[in-house]
């Protein structure tokens, strides 16, 4: 099967293209935006794209192809700078992604898998009431918006053209080479500063990376997997002073957690003005994985404490670099 890969530079992408290049079944076709491509595996053919924008001509890219992993995105960034986030958002996740889809199917693309995010679902849910992969959305912030209208343009899509499409949202994603929020806490961890998060009550659901993979390589070609939506994660949700605990075990650096009570840390975070902070921190975000183990025969194939160390295991060999 010749499969498109776009993102495949990303974080998600880079993990995509480790696994699916080592697969004899699958040739792998990565979309990129310069030519020579960089950190492609030598037998991976790629396919210069101009942009992620709507007017993007994909027909050179699309010649053979008989599935799309369609991993790139505008990503959510903490503080955007763009006068209106919602439409900057739109114009690749929404317009962007559409108009792929709709060129997919017109070069008879059998199926389309669309990496989406918890997002969708929202921002967090209370303790045991994880989130479903058919609930009704309800996205707070303009990526996840611009996610949730590209869910509904592919269903839409997939109606009226027979494609099949597969929509994964994963929660936060983590694995070697991890950035952003992850990375400081190892930092954190590894320079053994004092945290106060050792009182902290919630559970929040993570997937690692090769969690990941695995499932989006197993939804190119199942049958089960045609027009569903399904939530992913390790199927182990841990608090945020679990999650530092075990991540200084990996590390070989025990973690210096305070036990602050989380009032006192909502308090001081508002002060500070640093509330989102402190609901990332405090707040729990759990899914039900349930519809993706039933349909998919599938289960994560490893464990939160072996993903930890390969992530650990990353950054002690590049964190000096």
């Amino acid at each position: 099967m010749r499969v498109l890969l776009t993102g495949a530079t990303g974080f998600v992408g880079r993990g995509l293209l480790e696994r699916m290049s080592t697969l004899v079944n699958l040739e792998l076709v990565a979309a990129v935006r310069s030519r020579p491509a960089s950190g492609l595996p030598e037998h991976v053919a790629s396919r210069q794209i101009a942009g992620l924008e709507a007017g993007t001509d994909w027909r050179k890219a699309l010649e053979g192809i008989e599935a799309v992993i369609h991993s790139a995105a505008r990503v959510h960034v903490m503080h955007d700078q763009a006068s209106d986030p919602l439409a900057e958002f739109r114009k690749v996740n929404v317009d962007g992604t559409l108009s792929l889809a709709r060129q997919a199917a017109e070069a008879g693309v059998r199926r389309f898998i669309f990496i989406s995010s918890i997002k969708v679902n929202g921002e967090g849910t209370p303790v045991g009431a994880p989130y479903i992969a058919d609930a009704q959305p309800a996205p707070a912030d303009p990526y996840g918006i611009s996610k949730m209208e590209a869910e509904q343009g592919l269903r839409a899509l997939a109606a009226e053209t027979g494609m099949e499409v597969v929509i994964i949202r994963p929660t936060l994603v983590y694995g070697p080479g991890v950035k952003a929020n992850f990375l400081s806490m190892m930092r954190w961890l590894h320079k053994g500063v004092p945290l106060p998060l050792g009182a902290i009550p919630n559970k929040r659901s993570l997937v690692a990376l090769d969690n990941l993979v695995d499932l989006i390589v197993t939804c190119i070609d199942h049958p089960a997997a045609a027009n569903q939506t399904f939530l992913v994660s390790d199927g182990e949700d841990l608090s945020t002073s679990q999650l530092l605990s075990r991540m200084g075990q990996a590390l070989g650096k025990p973690a210096r957690l305070l036990p602050i009570p989380t009032w006192m840390l909502a308090r001081a975070a508002t002060l500070l003005g640093k509330t989102a902070v402190a609901q990332r921190l405090c707040g729990s975000l759990q899914v039900d994985i349930s519809k993706t183990r039933e349909l998919l025969n599938w289960s994560p194939p490893i464990s939160v404490d072996e993903a930890l160390r390969r992530t650990a295991k990353h950054f002690l060999e590049h964190q000096t670099r």
